[in-house]
């Protein structure tokens, strides 16, 4: 077995960074979605929005940094073109989405893609005993989850 300079199964570690990769890539998509709906929205909720709106971008471009740092960690590149982007998409795209639940629904479709990806990632990273890339999804899984349950609570639903 061949080991990397921290201590790694090689193999397992690059399986997990293209795994972040995925991750990486819907993240941006993610992020994207809640800039364009930070300036689109409207309607008698728009000041709450906004701002949440923001809130939740710039906790998702932070995500994206350690995402993307975690990739050179286990010694790969992380993904930087909008084409791979999509190509690895698997969180919805909103396109001009300004009506409040339209919104919410897609955040909480949103971050229902990101935890499965996540769960799959927390699984390896457990079996190659990656501590790092184990304890950031575990942290990120912890956040995600409150945000969507606050996002159907928002919506009068229930999780």
């Amino acid at each position: 077995m061949s080991y990397n300079s921290i201590g790694l199964d090689a193999k397992k570690t690059k399986q997990l960074a293209e795994d972040l990769n995925q991750l990486l890539a819907n993240f941006q998509i993610y992020y994207q979605n809640l800039r364009g709906m930070h300036w689109n929205i409207k309607g008698k909720r728009f000041f709450d929005l906004h701002v949440k709106f923001e809130e939740l971008y710039n906790d998702a471009n932070m995500k994206v940094d350690l995402i993307a740092e975690r990739i050179l960690t286990l010694g790969d590149t992380p993904l930087h073109t909008f084409e791979d982007y999509i190509k690895f998409k698997k969180v919805p795209v909103g396109k001009n989405i300004s009506q409040d639940e339209k919104a919410v629904y897609l955040i909480v479709d949103s971050l229902t893609e990101l935890l499965k990806l996540e769960r799959q990632i927390l699984i390896k990273s457990d079996e190659a005993n990656d501590e790092g890339t184990n304890s950031m999804m575990s942290d990120f899984i912890t956040e995600q989850e409150k945000t969507v349950w606050m996002m159907k609570a928002w919506l009068n639903e229930t999780v």
